[in-house]
């Protein structure tokens, strides 16, 4: 099995148990408030594992460009995030999340777009599943 795989699926596992402590965690709040302290809380552990870990330690070796695109990794994040709890706050989980999940096709066709990456015939397959697979679960 490749390394990545049990990470993946953690995270997956991970992914679905946001969805339903945020659903949970939102109810009579605001869902930017909500975001916020997610983010805090993300914040608080990414730094402590990157600390425990010596990960700090390259810090200086980052060049623009990587900062760059961290950033902008970053806003598009939390754009994401702002945008997923908003749903969350006013769908059902059992739609948004799927919706939400449009992301892996989409990752497929940028990737290809501007990372120039080859899209295979199964590529293309799994990326047409998932919008298949989302508009039979959200718009069903």
């Amino acid at each position: 099995m490749a390394a990545w795989i049990p990470y993946a699926l953690l995270s997956a596992l991970f992914a679905a148990l946001t969805a339903i402590f945020a659903k949970i965690g939102i109810k009579g709040v605001d869902s930017d408030l909500a975001t916020a302290i997610r983010t805090v809380v993300i914040l608080l552990l990414a730094w402590s594992i990157a600390l425990a870990r010596g990960a700090t330690a390259g810090l200086p070796d980052l060049t623009g460009r990587t900062w760059l695109f961290l950033v902008l990794s970053g806003l598009a994040t939390g754009a994401s995030w702002l945008c997923y709890f908003r749903a969350l706050k006013l769908g059902p989980v059992s739609r948004v999340a799927p919706v939400d999940k449009l992301s892996v096709a989409l990752a497929l066709l940028l990737a290809v777009a501007f990372l120039g990456e080859t899209l295979s015939l199964k590529g293309a397959l799994g990326a047409g599943l998932i919008l298949a697979g989302t508009l039979v679960l959200a718009w069903s």
